[in-house]
């Protein structure tokens, strides 16, 4: 009633109530039943086209809502059994998700209802993972939030469920809800850490190099410990939650007024806030658009990239747009001279990242040379050309980092056990608001790849420089180079550049 009363719809449909069926609004079937042969047809097809399918889920709450909801399904059968309730006042329910309930996943009959459902989508709809909605509601017991969840124990032990790919959202908004790197073996997560770290980098705050270099080598801080690897990790920098990467570079404020919630349910806009007609400001948004795809592309683990983003998809500012079924939510496929620039720059970089293992090794880094190689796996630049210095990790102003990735150095074999090599890149980012002069590290002769203050950032004509060389890194922009022929002699600048 809460979105009827505002003649809106719960588009986005996070508010199950029948666990076993699909979305019969997204079927051209009708309601009786052809929905399910459909997205049986449809994930044929996708696998058909070499595309993995991973079903977004929400165990965490029903469409049943607060004690002023209708009962339309648990509530009826066992209330008391199916929600977690407020033990001193058990007509009210814990509300750990935002949504009026949550169900209690720590009783048998729950635990049966999801497992039967999730074996449901594996073995009947063939899907290939889940991705968990506020996942760690899931693994709430008596003292909170934890890895031995009897959730966890039943997921590890079923021979379905367990082999198909298990991806949480690792937090909900009840006390010590985010739980970010502490999910256990089997799990990649969001990583919630990339986003923020990568956002604030962006956006010019100070003191996170150090904290970048973590998120651009996959993580280890949060997954090494565990035994996971870096694909534990999913990248992203905008998702469904929030704003669209176009808003992103465009507005301060959220703007939900169409939510009929008085804007109260829910970055920097490069000086305007929302449209503008002034050509240095869309340039300058143009810039930070492909630096976040840029940086989400080359970081090691798996990236997540929200549908639209790679043309300038807009919500008009709207960062909660679960109940908008019109022009705010939907992908427009009409697209003008700046979004094709933006899609054009996105396939480049996909085929890049597919065409160079370097960028998804795996394994961590170790920082040292692997297997005989006469450079570590991955080293940290200064704008000197020096390697990163512990007082320059922790330095409060710098804002540029120079990271080099060893594709001889990848520790990593195909399934004949034959070792995986690559060629070397280097990547360098200037989250400043002015030009640095970057000192090129101990390589001789690389080949500028791209650089995201151009336009097309994409080189298609050869541009070489040598060790030594200075390259004007333009102002929130980022470079890559690729290694055209061996190493040289270590220079004055780059006294570490050698290691053997």
């Amino acid at each position: 009633m809460h979105l009827v009363n505002r003649g809106l719809t719960n588009y986005w449909g996070y508010n199950s109530i029948g666990f076993f069926a699909p979305e019969c609004r997204y079927s051209s079937s009708g309601v009786t039943g052809g929905q399910v042969n459909e997205f049986k047809q449809m994930v044929k097809d996708l696998h058909r086209a070499g595309i993995e399918v991973i079903l977004d889920v929400v165990y965490n709450h029903s469409a049943e809502g607060n004690h002023l909801g209708p009962t339309l399904s648990f509530k009826g059968i066992e209330n008391v059994n199916y929600y977690r309730l407020v033990p001193w006042e058990p007509r009210y329910y814990m509300d750990y998700t935002g949504c009026g309930n949550s169900l209690d996943a720590t009783k048998p009959r729950v635990l049966q209802m999801i497992t039967d459902s999730l074996r449901y989508w594996v073995t009947d709809m063939h899907v290939d993972g889940f991705r968990f909605d506020l996942a760690a509601s899931l693994a709430r017991g008596e003292s909170g939030v934890s890895k031995f969840a009897a959730f966890f124990e039943i997921v590890h032990q079923d021979p379905i469920i367990s082999q198909v790919k298990l991806i949480a959202e690792p937090w909900d908004i009840g006390e010590g809800g985010y739980q970010v790197g502490n999910f256990p073996v089997l799990w990649a997560e969001w990583n919630g850490r990339y986003r923020d770290s990568v956002r604030r980098f962006w956006k010019g705050d100070a003191g996170l190099v150090g904290e970048l270099a973590y998120r651009l080598s996959g993580s280890s801080d949060l997954y090494q410990s565990t035994g996971r690897r870096p694909y534990a990790s999913i990248n992203f920098v905008t998702a469904h939650d929030g704003f669209t990467l176009n808003d992103l570079v465009s507005y301060n404020e959220k703007h939900n007024e169409a939510n009929g919630e008085g804007n109260r349910d829910g970055e920097n806009n490069c000086g305007v806030e929302g449209p503008t007609d002034d050509e240095a400001i869309n340039t300058r948004r143009d810039r930070q658009r492909r630096n976040f795809l840029a940086t989400l592309l080359l970081s090691q683990g798996v990236p997540m990239l929200c549908a639209g983003d790679e043309f300038c998809r807009t919500q008009l500012g709207d960062n909660n747009a679960y109940c908008q079924d019109n022009p705010i939510s939907w992908l427009s496929w009409e697209h003008d001279v700046r979004a094709k620039a933006l899609l054009n720059f996105t396939r480049e970089l996909l085929a890049l990242r597919r065409m160079h293992p370097v960028f998804r090794r795996p394994k961590f880094f170790q920082g040292r040379p692997i297997r005989g190689a006469t450079i570590k796996d991955i080293m940290w630049f200064n704008s000197t050309g020096a390697e990163m210095s512990d007082a320059e990790w922790d330095s409060w102003f710098i804002r540029c980092l120079g990271m080099l990735l060893s594709g001889a150095s990848m520790d990593v074999r195909d399934r004949r056990g034959r070792p995986i090599q690559d060629e070397t890149f280097l990547v360098l980012l200037n989250a400043h608001y002015e030009p640095v002069p970057f000192v090129l590290p101990g390589l001789l002769n690389v080949e500028l790849v791209m650089d995201t203050a151009r336009q097309p950032s994409f080189i298609s004509s050869k541009e070489e420089y040598r060790s030594a060389a200075c390259y004007d890194l333009k102002d929130r922009s980022t470079v890559l180079f690729r290694l055209k022929a061996g190493l040289e002699a270590s220079t004055p600048a780059n006294p570490a550049w050698r290691t053997a």
